[in-house]
């Protein structure tokens, strides 16, 4: 009975553990570099779109307000 679980025991800690743990460590290292460079301006391209959208969506909003004041209401 002993052997059903040694032989699983066995691999996971020789193939499956190290692996597990290289890549915990290595996640963890890149989490703690913070953003780099392209992550960075990816963040900047993103903020100024949604900028853009909420200026767009406010202006839509207000061409709403003035055809159909009741608009809100019937959402």
């Amino acid at each position: 009975m002993e052997e059903i679980i040694v032989a699983p025991l066995i691999i996971f800690m020789g193939l499956v553990a190290p692996i597990w743990l290289i890549l915990h460590y290595r996640s963890k290292r890149q989490v703690g570099q913070g953003l780099s460079e392209e992550e960075y301006t990816q963040l900047s391209q993103l903020s100024e779109m949604a900028d853009k959208m909420s200026d767009r969506i406010q202006t839509l909003e207000a061409i709403l307000d003035a055809e159909t004041p009741d608009w809100r209401s019937k959402l």
